[in-house]
């Protein structure tokens, strides 16, 4: 059985979509949250790039009393290792990969696709990337964390060993420390990814320094065609 499309907010381009950035919020947003970036990132004209912002579900929280809000996955404990719900991680994934699949069967390459998202939605970006079996143009992870790190030696796909990685963290970030995002920045680069590692004096939000550098690295990876 198919999976079926989340929701999503999506930005069309002002020229015939060539590539896709599918971004994903963080807990208790959502797809309404990263749209007004867009145009501040300084994209070249004619970019062609058809943004996706999907919904998450809203399910309980067990880290918040069991509150149903947009969450990708349950959240079991608030430590370092960041316990979470393995299976919630692996349905998102398999939600996004639709969407991306659909992206594909829409006429956008895989290669001309890049996976984006904030604190959880990162996570998903991360878990999905670098298991997804085309090449992608990229990975956008923004104040994240690797969710499930288990099966990645064995799930990880040899598609995507060279995939482009951009990952930004802030140092004061209080909800996922910078020690998390270095811990997912050493897992990557020990297995030979190539990671474009950026930090900022921010806590767990955006800033127009990132929000700039996040442009660039757009403009590099899904160039005009």
């Amino acid at each position: 059985m198919s999976t079926p499309l989340l929701e999503c907010v999506v930005l069309e381009p002002d020229v015939d979509a060539t590539a896709s950035v599918v971004w994903m919020h963080g807990l208790g947003a959502s797809g309404h949250d990263f749209p007004p970036v867009v145009p501040e990132l300084g994209l070249v004209e004619g970019h062609g790039i058809r943004f996706l912002f999907p919904h998450a579900p809203s399910i309980p929280v067990t880290v918040n009393g069991g509150m149903v809000m947009p969450a990708w996955y349950d959240i079991l404990a608030m430590d370092f290792d960041r316990r979470v719900d393995e299976d919630g991680v692996r349905g998102s994934a398999a939600h996004i990969q639709a969407l991306v699949e659909n992206e594909i069967q829409r006429g956008i390459p895989a290669d001309r696709i890049v996976l984006a998202g904030f604190s959880q939605g990162g996570a998903i970006a991360l878990h999905l990337g670098l298991r997804f079996p085309q090449a992608l143009a990229g990975v956008m992870l923004l104040s994240t964390y690797m969710a499930c790190d288990g099966n990645l030696d064995e799930e990880r796909s040899e598609a995507n060993a060279q995939v482009p990685i951009f990952q930004a963290h802030g140092t004061r970030d209080p909800m996922v420390l910078l020690g998390m995002g270095e811990a997912a920045r050493d897992r990557m680069l020990g297995l030979g990814y190539g990671v474009e590692w950026h930090t900022y004096p921010m806590e767990h939000n955006v800033v127009m320094e990132e929000i700039q550098a996040i442009g660039t690295w757009l403009n590099r990876v899904l160039p005009p065609i």
